[in-house]
């Protein structure tokens, strides 16, 4: 599967269970959010920062956002 596939649908799952919406998330992290819908429908790709400041943001350790998630061999 899709890395960024899989890092959106964890970041959608995580955002939702924390019942914070895409502007809330704009607030917290400072990226507009329609930046933080393109993550979640895994057409956008986040650099090491954003990812970090994703994961300070919902309060998890970032390996969190790649649940799932297995290389292809």
């Amino acid at each position: 599967m899709d890395i960024k596939k899989v890092f959106g649908g964890n970041l959608r799952r995580v955002r939702l269970d924390k019942g914070l919406t895409q502007e809330a998330m704009e607030g917290l992290t400072g990226f507009d959010r329609s930046y933080i819908g393109g993550l979640e429908r895994g057409v956008r790709n986040p650099s090491l920062t954003a990812l970090a400041a994703i994961a300070d943001a919902l309060d998890i350790d970032p390996a969190q956002l790649f649940k799932g998630y297995r290389a292809e061999k």
